[in-house]
């Protein structure tokens, strides 16, 4: 005679039969049950927003949910960053991460709201954007070098334009102005988008901005580009000299981009999550689409990540501090 106990043990062990639901085993087996949100901390047209525009309908197709990108600006990546941190981890509310939010902006407040590395999990890091100096075309300089002398030559100081406060730009543009020896006025924009349209209408004359967005200036002739920020040259441009090669090798320095979540989101979701992204990141028409925008696309497991996230923390935090820079 069957026991009670081997009985419920054979049901729970045999498969489901047609037509009946099968049993939801883990969390990334029940989730996306309904939307994602993914939280971007720019306004449209930067990078960060590029990434999760071109994600979310891939995200939908292979999730079964809706991916809607939900643009938060403000206060040098934290609104959104803050927001984040502090939704539920379930999964539903997802972070655009980067190095304004995560590596620069927490050392510029007093009191932060969340951690960089503490208060997220680190999901899936994409890739890293090179920033570029564009400057005017009327700005007789096609180097570095060149753009040094003029604005030694300038009776004021000169503004430079960034696409908000405490951005990977504004941070670089303030060391040129430390290496160089050069006076120089931050102007801070509400998103890249409003900047470049004053920098190409002649009101600033050089700005510090990812160079995805600028490629088709450089190539139309409406900007001058005279460097990238990374390490390497850019395929994308590889007339473009580094910042290294320019003679600034302290001005090194790519906004990284990745999806992360609130503190201790459940690790079947982490998994799930990473796994769809790596499949979906091999795409060879998607990863086309990103490296033309100036993407340099790499693959790191949420453990890498995490700790990238902290080594940037790490290495950015006391650049910052000495820049002078503020979140005011």
């Amino acid at each position: 005679m069957i026991s009670r106990r081997q009985f419920l043990a054979a049901a729970l062990a045999a498969p489901a039969l047609p037509g009946m639901p099968a049993r939801a085993d883990s969390g990334a087996a029940a989730w996306p049950r309904h939307p994602v949100r993914l939280v971007v901390t720019f306004p449209p047209g930067g990078s960060s927003d590029i990434v999760a525009r071109l994600l979310a309908p891939v995200l939908q197709e292979k999730l079964g949910q809706p991916f809607v990108t939900d643009n938060r600006p403000g206060a040098g990546s934290t609104i959104g960053a803050a927001a984040v941190a502090a939704a539920p981890n379930d999964g539903y509310t997802l972070l655009m991460s980067n190095s304004a939010a995560l590596s620069i902006s927490p050392f510029l407040l007093r009191r932060p709201a969340y951690d960089p590395v503490r208060s997220f999990t680190h999901v899936h890091y994409i890739g890293a954007v090179p920033t570029v100096f564009a400057v005017h075309p009327s700005v007789p300089a096609r180097n570095l070098a060149e753009l040094a002398a003029w604005i030694r030559a300038q009776r004021e100081p000169v503004p430079f334009g960034s696409g908000g406060a405490a951005s990977v730009a504004h941070i670089v543009g303030e060391l040129f102005g430390q290496q160089a020896g050069l006076r120089l006025t931050h102007v801070p924009y509400k998103g890249a988008g409003p900047m470049r349209a004053d920098l190409l209408g002649g009101q600033i004359p050089f700005a510090v901005d990812a160079l995805p967005q600028n490629l088709p200036l450089l190539q139309s002739g409406a900007l001058r580009l005279l460097a990238v920020t990374s390490a390497q040259r850019v395929p994308q441009a590889p007339q473009l000299p580094t910042v290294a090669q320019a003679g600034y090798p302290g001005l090194v320095a790519e906004n990284f981009v990745g999806v992360s979540a609130p503190a201790n989101l459940p690790e079947d979701i982490v998994q799930r999550l990473h796994q769809q992204l790596q499949v979906i990141l091999q795409q060879p028409a998607l990863r086309g689409r990103l490296e033309a925008q100036g993407f340099v696309l790499a693959e790191r497991r949420p453990d890498e990540f995490a700790a990238y996230v902290r080594q940037q923390a790490q290495a950015w935090g006391p650049v910052v501090v000495a820049t002078g820079a503020t979140l005011s």
